[in-house]
């Protein structure tokens, strides 16, 4: 079907997914101990939005317009890191006694920083070029399945990237196994229990847009 430039509903689906990574990366800074010593990002409860966003505008208007989005969001997420930083240097009053806890909570150091970025485009990219080539390879069949890979995949990276890059030589290796794997695990899980309502949304789309967008023959650059 031939590729619609703009609709409604892309700029809403844009909206909820920028919004649920500028959250994530805020309430990120909580630590989950999911039991034991076993502990993940409280972002997991919130993230995997972003890759069923993704997973949707990818099969629904295709790669180039989820390639928009994810640049978007990226753009967003460093607006409003710069904006983090220059707001936790200001000068501020003496009666203000609650610095250093809005330290903590907004401020980011240049390691964790980098795992961010690099992690969430890695892993976004990967999972939207997955999705889309296996649409085409499918014949736009095999939509569980399809969802179900390309989260596997995509959730991998982005769970490794983040975590190597932030957490290796800081704490013990066995330790970043354990956080690597849960994390990942815990994504993957929200997004399959939730692929019975990304399915719904996603043929929903289709019918009320009248666009469902093959990648046939496109070049698969980021940039």
């Amino acid at each position: 079907m031939e590729e619609k430039k703009y609709t409604g509903m892309l700029t809403i689906l844009g909206m909820i997914f920028v919004a649920a990574l500028l959250v994530s990366n805020i309430i990120a800074g909580k630590v989950w101990a999911v039991y034991d010593d076993i502990t993940v990002p409280s972002s997991v409860i919130l993230f995997p939005i972003t890759y069923i966003i993704s997973d949707m505008i990818t099969e629904v208007y295709g790669f180039r317009k989820s390639k928009l989005v994810i640049w978007a969001g990226f753009a967003c997420n460093f607006i409003a890191v710069l904006a983090y930083v220059v707001t936790v240097v200001l000068p501020y009053p003496k009666y203000w006694l609650d610095q250093d806890a809005f330290a903590v909570v907004l401020g980011m150091t240049p390691r964790v920083l980098a795992a961010s970025f690099a992690g969430y485009l890695i892993g976004g990219f990967s999972n939207s070029i997955v999705m889309s080539k296996m649409k085409v390879r499918m014949g736009g069949k095999r939509l569980c399945e399809r969802l179900i890979i390309s989260t596997l995949i995509g959730e991998a990276l982005d769970s490794i990237i983040f975590d190597v890059i932030s957490f290796a030589g800081q704490i013990p290796t066995h330790q970043l196994f354990t956080t690597i794997f849960f994390q990942y695990m815990l994504k993957v899980l929200f997004e399959i229990v939730l692929i019975p309502v990304t399915y719904w949304a996603i043929k929903t789309l289709k019918r009320k847009e009248g666009i469902d967008v093959y990648d046939y023959n496109i070049r698969y650059n980021v940039f």
